[in-house]
């Protein structure tokens, strides 16, 4: 399964200055991708590129707004100046803001929209139209758990990620007539800071590495083009199964 060489493809991650974004990135790398990394801390996502060029490989970053529309269409006219054709998509880039539904401000709801949902789809729509020329690519939206489970105080956030798997299971029955193909990875309680954030109650021990989202990112690249998956969900073991 890992032997996957993505020698000569080229990947696009967003959100890949730290956490799940960044160990995608990294693992992208050590099987032979030219990556850019993109995200809102210039200083995360350059750190990251920086040391897969230290490693030997091949990276740049660009920093970006994914609730910018304008933002979003340079991210990609600069994927196009330095890497020209696009492989790979990995959507991993989205916030989580928490509180019961009867508190939650409309403001805080308006900004998750924008985000995970308006910007995801952007990313979706601007990668797609890239790879419909070549009549080939991957496109990876990472969603969550809570994308099919409802949690207190994540209705908000779980709204956003239905989106996402929404949007990917419609761009899986479009994107067959032109050989591309797409899924979504729903990762339960990863060692992230919005994790953290989200589940103050879970043990740090316990919970899923951001390296163990990367492999099932290679799994899915590592497939024949005789195969599609279109949704990969990986549970914190010892969690209730669904």
């Amino acid at each position: 399964m890992e032997q996957v060489n993505l020698s000569g493809k080229t990947a696009l991650v967003t959100g890949a200055g730290r956490g799940i974004g960044r160990a995608i990135a990294l693992l992208l790398a050590q099987h032979g991708a030219a990556v850019i990394t993109a995200a809102r801390t210039e200083s995360q996502i350059k750190a990251v590129a920086d040391e897969i060029n230290q490693s030997g490989g091949t990276a740049y970053s660009y920093p970006f707004d994914l609730a910018n529309e304008s933002e979003i269409l340079s991210l990609f006219a600069f994927f196009e100046k330095k890497a020209g054709k696009l492989d790979i998509l990995i959507n991993n880039a989205g916030i989580g803001l928490f509180g019961q539904m009867h508190e939650f401000s409309t403001e805080d709801l308006q900004t998750l929209l924008d985000v995970n949902i308006r910007g995801t789809y952007l990313c979706c729509r601007e990668g797609y139209r890239r790879m419909i020329p070549n009549k080939s690519g991957y496109i990876i939206n990472i969603s969550s758990v809570v994308g099919f489970r409802g949690y207190p105080n994540q209705s908000a956030y779980s709204a956003s990620k239905h989106a996402v798997v929404g949007m990917t299971k419609s761009l899986v029955v479009e994107a067959q007539s032109y050989n591309i193909r797409a899924s979504v990875i729903h990762p339960g309680g990863v060692d992230t800071d919005l994790v953290r954030n989200a589940r103050p109650d879970l043990d740090p021990a316990i919970l899923i590495q951001p390296e163990d989202i990367a492999h099932a990112v290679i799994y899915l690249l590592s497939l024949s083009e005789r195969c599609a998956v279109d949704e990969i969900y990986i549970r914190r073991r010892g969690s209730k199964p669904f």
